[in-house]
């Protein structure tokens, strides 16, 4: 249901922002009235729709939020982790899907979060803590059993850290959720897709289900792109991932069972001794 209100004139903006990270700049959307994007350092962050928090713009996001859909019945409450805020984008999504759910969203940034806060206010009864912590401390100090669903969206500039990418930091997320709770990971990789093959194999050697979701080209190694990588204790929906991500406005492919073990191949998982950043994206891959 639309909640767009077209008269309502759009909030002011401050310009360009010196956050913790970097320098930070809300846009608005040109195709969207009251829509906006947020920007650090020139790279598109997130994107919110204030009359509209359901709106998932960016094709990633949208892919994210089926994962939550298919977490538990419609409308049903959650206990979610979000590891990256930003403009605090998917939790708006669910405190609007699912009335009710407990939010905790951990975001090294907290200049950041008070812009966000102030010029993007979250929708009313949203029940959303935000921690200024990093994402694996903020992680660890969560109780075991705890999440139903465990989302990591963490970037320092345009790279994923070291430590938010091995297989202790998946123990972590595991620790983390309920039984048959799920995790997705924003996963950015491009040509030859050795990054994220690593990160399927460490995906597989902690959870006993893993999937990948992505549009064709970059699965294919064609271009540098992202990549949802799903995994749980508990059997995946593929089918009815499938269904909804054939659905979006740029269709992607879901990659599960004999065609991950193909698409891994003979990539290894990596621990905190041999974790790396993901890779930079190519130059111009923004503007």
């Amino acid at each position: 249901m639309s909640r767009r209100r077209a008269a309502e004139p759009p909030p002011a903006m401050p310009g360009q922002v010196a956050v913790a990270g970097g320098v930070a700049e809300i846009l608005g959307d040109a195709d969207r009235d009251r829509s906006y994007v947020l920007m650090l350092d020139g790279v598109p962050q997130s994107h919110v729709d204030l009359d509209e928090p359901e709106h998932l713009e960016f094709e990633y996001v949208r892919r994210m939020g089926h994962v939550v859909d298919l977490a538990a019945d419609e409308g049903a409450a959650l206990d979610v982790v979000h590891l990256g805020g930003g403009a605090l984008t998917l939790p708006r999504y669910v405190a609007v899907t699912r009335p009710g759910s407990r939010q905790r969203v951990v975001e090294l940034d907290e200049p950041l979060t008070e812009l966000v806060r102030e010029h993007l206010p979250l929708p009313r009864g949203a029940r959303i803590r935000v921690r200024a912590a990093d994402a694996r401390a903020g992680l660890e100090a969560l109780p075991d059993a705890s999440a139903d669903v465990v989302l990591v969206d963490v970037f320092a500039g345009a790279r994923t850290p070291a430590h938010l990418t091995s297989r202790e930091f998946a123990v972590q997320v595991a620790r983390v959720l309920r039984p048959g709770g799920v995790t997705a990971w924003n996963v950015s990789d491009g040509p030859p897709l050795r990054f994220l093959r690593t990160q399927a194999a460490t995906l597989r050697a902690v959870f006993g289900h893993v999937l990948l979701v992505a549009e064709p080209g970059t699965l294919r190694g064609r271009r540098h792109g992202n990549t949802v990588a799903v995994a749980s204790d508990a059997e995946l929906p593929v089918a009815a991932l499938t269904r909804r991500c054939a659905g979006d406005p740029m269709p992607s492919r879901v990659v599960a069972d004999t065609d991950l073990t193909t698409f891994v191949g003979t990539a290894v998982p990596v621990d905190d001794a041999s974790a790396v950043p993901s890779p930079e994206p190519p130059p111009g891959i923004f503007a």
